[in-house]
């Protein structure tokens, strides 16, 4: 990340008033943040969320460019990729119909997306999927961590505990049945206490600190490697109001899609989102459809 700022594909009016500020590299950049960076050039905040993407971007391609060698492009064929994309794990529920519903449980490496209106229960299923993805791998699960990032303050963990001791409950009724010795050693760290020190919650209150979480999640994630999943609990809804620039909304929505895609391929995650319903009016009836429905991941 020791790019100078002078090389970076920005506006050449906004790496001039980066250079008049004493930034250097990008490295600078990023550890200033977008209000930092707003306020040292005199840019909006979301001039600046743009800007660093823009600047991580090319960071992460320059990073996977030195570790591949130059010029290197990754050659395989169709049959390899789908072998290493049926060799990855899934989160399971214990739940069989919507493990079947799922094809095995939630994927790893995957966006899926959870629609429906409020109430419907899509937290709750966050929550639920939190815990779930600790499962120990002798019971079929991936022993992995949780991230959770609430943009509407949903999250409710006495509701955690409730969903956490049942897991473990339900867990040691297995173990009595099969009375393995896998099943017994993994339960002694499977607990109540274990399973909530390993979900990693960060409250988003609009959608400049929504996205500054995503870009700099990566870094948080390499530091905690067994994290195998990342909930974002309310994908559009910093995003619906108070944005007077739609193309710039439009834009913002579509980096952190990619930035989300980047995440589970690189770091072996699921991805979940939640998303609200919003009703769109046609010529002869109304339909309910996913929320800024043309920007989202599917």
């Amino acid at each position: 990340m020791q790019r100078d700022v002078g090389g970076l594909p920005l506006a050449p009016a906004l790496r001039a008033r980066l250079v008049a500020a004493g930034f250097q590299t990008a490295q600078e950049l990023l550890e200033t943040g977008p209000c930092g960076l707003s306020k040292e050039i005199g840019i909006s905040k979301e001039e600046a969320l743009e800007a660093l993407q823009v600047v991580r971007q090319e960071c992460q391609g320059d990073a996977a460019r030195t570790a591949g060698g130059s010029g290197a492009t990754r050659k395989c064929t169709a049959l390899e990729l789908l072998e290493e994309e049926q060799a990855q794990g899934f989160i399971i529920t214990f739940c069989s119909a919507l493990d079947n519903i799922l094809g095995g449980g939630v994927q790893l490496t995957k966006i899926t997306e959870i629609c429906g209106a409020p109430g419907a229960g899509k937290t709750q299923l966050c929550m639920q999927l939190a815990v779930d993805v600790q499962i120990p791998e002798c019971f079929g699960g991936v022993a992995g961590e949780a991230v959770f990032i609430d943009t509407e303050g949903s999250f409710m963990v006495d509701r955690v505990v409730d969903i956490a001791t049942a897991c473990v409950q339900h867990c040691q009724l297995i173990a009595e049945a099969h009375q393995e010795e896998d099943h017994l050693k993994a339960l002694e760290t499977f607990s109540l206490e274990s399973i909530l020190s390993h979900i990693y919650y960060f409250r988003c209150r609009d959608y400049i600190e929504l996205l500054a979480q995503v870009y700099l999640l990566p870094d948080f994630l390499s530091e905690h490697s067994k994290v195998q999943l990342v909930v974002v609990d309310g994908i559009a809804f910093p995003f619906r109001h108070d944005f007077e620039d739609l193309s710039l909304r439009t834009r913002l929505l579509n980096g952190l899609a990619q930035q989300l895609i980047i995440i589970a391929n690189d770091h072996k995650s699921a991805v979940v989102l939640t998303n609200q319903m919003t009703t769109r009016i046609g010529q002869s009836q109304s339909t309910l459809v996913p929320a800024l429905a043309s920007v989202s991941v599917n």
